[in-house]
């Protein structure tokens, strides 16, 4: 992934933890999705225009300041919120006072697909299938964290343990 949301150097991102990757990640992706946002509004917008005959006219030259103004508005708060992120260094604050104790990281912020692959591949990371089983059975956080997912990885884990 490409993290042009802020100038962070090559010898920077070595340093990161995962936490602060999460965050620059989190920030990246709001920057992708403003800037396909404001693409996507800008070409219906277009469509419009040059379908009503105006492509002439100064409307198109009027939305795409608009969009930028909105969109430096949106990126200003994003950066914002990376840099606020960076100084804790931490994302959302689990509900599980034991989420930090734990070999995984805990971001209540992460949609649930990408809280399952982090579980899951902690976990698959173990060698030991009994040993595997017997920490994911007893992982309080993950029932937590994992909600309706924490059923299907138990599966897929005992699936790997046969």
């Amino acid at each position: 992934m490409k993290y042009d949301v802020v100038e962070v150097s090559e010898e920077d991102l070595k340093t990161f933890s995962a936490v602060q990757m999460q965050i620059l990640r989190t920030a990246q992706k709001g920057k992708d999705e403003l800037i396909h946002k404001m693409e996507k509004e800008f070409a219906l917008f277009k469509k419009l225009v040059y379908t009503d005959d105006m492509k002439e006219s100064s409307l198109l030259e009027q939305k795409k300041a608009e969009l930028q103004a909105e969109y430096e508005y949106q990126l200003a708060i994003i950066v914002e919120q990376y840099h606020y992120g960076m100084e804790l260094s931490e994302p959302l604050i689990p509900t599980n006072p034991d989420a930090s104790k734990v070999g995984y990281m805990v971001d209540y912020s992460l949609p649930y697909s990408d809280r399952y692959n982090i579980v899951r591949d902690y976990y698959l990371s173990i060698p030991d299938p009994t040993e595997r089983m017997n920490l994911y059975s007893n992982d309080q956080v993950a029932k937590d964290y994992l909600s309706s997912y924490y059923r299907p990885l138990f599966n897929v884990l005992y699936s790997y343990s046969i």
